[in-house]
């Protein structure tokens, strides 16, 4: 099988910078937002977050592993490819593509509620629907720009936003009140159901621990550095989302968190009096908006990228600009993001949460592929490893498996409808590349990576 060179452009993450994007793309505005609509649920979405918790470390694991196989771009892609074939890698790049710019559209509208904090306090919507064109197109510029600038971005605004958010969390633990919380399960409906429910839109929080893979064919040392990354990320990742997740439950009301469009402002201002702590917060909330709109704006080229390499998406999306960045995926999804978010500011009520289940729902499959995937090939090669590696492999390949159908059956029947219909749109896209090009059957794949072959 082939190779592909690698410019110095596309060298631009170490393992800093690599973590750096798995920490800016998970840590959007998902954390800044979140708090508000799982108020709807209760203190028991604390439990759902617990769980989610343990389902994403077992991905990152999952992932780390995976990495170790196939260490090129294309995460979800190149393993749903090579362990169940082409059109399984078809389904799963298209999935993750629908993913990563619906994604994109939820972070846009967060990062508006916290604009706003500034700016069209107001909310007048169509001041908020020009907010969020302009959030999600400078973030394509800087893209555009190269591969260098972004690592460097990502590094920057990961600090920015790393450390006030731990700041106030941590702060904030020693200022709850019990009375806050309200009741534990507000749901109106069970424990499971509500716990269920609230995981899904807590899943929305941790997707990007997969970025470091997704993007590994530019980044140094894949095979060392992915997988750090990808753990170390998401366990950073996790510690801020529990500990800030629980200071604002119990420092905000639940009756005022439930009609919250900026939780950690809120939280912030009842933690130190005034405003200035809410505002500065509200700053670390743009700045970290804007850092995940980066991250991500260049993750969602980099999938349709490595298909497209393969012949499996059309080669529109192979290309590169002079800078080394795949501009036509870059400016097509942040049209296709736009879209969405100007339909969803008109269309939909709870903006967010209806855009933020769609995401999840689609960003599950891939997951789901990847973690049988693992579960795959450590069952035809159980006979090469060590039984006691082999059994802890196993339980967390298992456990992310079931963990992704858990958060399927959370998503809810909207988002399932939406979700489904969008990936099976994929199918006639792909009869229809695959009619062009005169193919039948299989074409062989390339190995997308540094210096990769197989």
């Amino acid at each position: 099988m082939g190779t592909t060179s690698s410019s110095p452009a596309r060298q631009g993450f170490g393992l800093a910078s690599a973590s750096a994007l798995v920490v800016g793309s998970v840590i959007g505005t998902g954390v800044f937002a979140l708090p508000g609509a799982l108020a709807a649920y209760g203190p028991i979405s604390l439990v759902a977050f617990v769980l989610v918790t343990v389902g994403a470390i077992a991905l990152a694991l999952t992932f780390r592993s995976l990495n170790t196989r196939l260490p090129g771009s294309g995460g979800p892609y190149i393993y749903a490819r090579d362990a169940f074939g082409e059109f399984a890698g078809f389904l799963n790049a298209w999935s993750y593509w629908i993913t990563a710019w619906a994604g994109n559209a939820a972070i846009v509208v967060a990062w508006v509620g916290y604009v706003e904090v500034f700016w069209n306090t107001g909310h007048d919507r169509t001041w908020s629907i020009l907010i969020a064109v302009a959030g999600l197109w400078l973030p394509a510029i800087v893209n555009l720009a190269g591969l260098r600038s972004i690592a460097a971005f990502q590094v920057v605004t990961t600090i920015l936003k790393f450390v006030p958010l731990l700041l106030v969390s941590l702060i904030g633990l020693f200022a709850i009140s019990r009375v806050n919380f309200g009741r534990f399960n507000a749901s109106g409906g069970s424990s499971w159901s509500a716990i269920s429910s609230a995981g899904a839109i807590a899943l929305f929080s941790y997707l990007g621990i997969e970025t470091a893979s997704v993007a590994a064919g530019r980044v140094r040392d894949p095979e060392r550095n992915v997988g750090r990354a990808t753990v170390l990320g998401t366990l950073a990742c996790a510690v801020v989302y529990l500990i800030g997740t629980l200071a604002v439950f119990g420092t905000v009301p639940h009756a005022q968190l439930l009609g919250s469009t900026a939780p950690f402002t809120d939280s912030a201002d009842a933690i130190f009096g005034g405003s200035w702590a809410g505002k500065t917060v509200g700053v670390a909330a743009v700045v970290s908006g804007f850092g995940a709109l980066v991250g991500w704006t260049l993750i969602v080229a980099e999938m349709p990228q490595a298909a497209a390499r393969d012949g499996v998406f059309p080669a529109v999306f192979q290309r590169e600009s002079r800078r080394g960045v795949p501009a036509f995926g870059i400016v097509a999804s942040t049209v296709l993001a736009t879209l969405l978010t100007v339909v969803s500011y008109t269309s939909f009520d709870q903006v967010f949460t209806t855009v933020v289940l769609l995401s999840v729902l689609t960003s599950v499959i891939p997951y789901l592929f990847s973690a049988a995937a693992q579960v795959y090939w450590l069952a035809t090669e159980a006979h090469l490893r060590r039984p006691l590696h082999f059994a802890r492999d196993l339980t967390v390949g298992l456990l992310a498996l079931v963990f992704s159908f858990w958060s399927l059956q959370g998503s809810g029947a909207t988002a399932v409808y939406y979700g489904v219909f969008g990936l099976l749109l994929g199918v006639p896209v792909y009869v229809w590349h695959k009619a062009r090009k005169g193919e039948y059957g299989e074409v062989t794949p390339t190995v997308i990576g540094q210096g990769a072959s197989k």
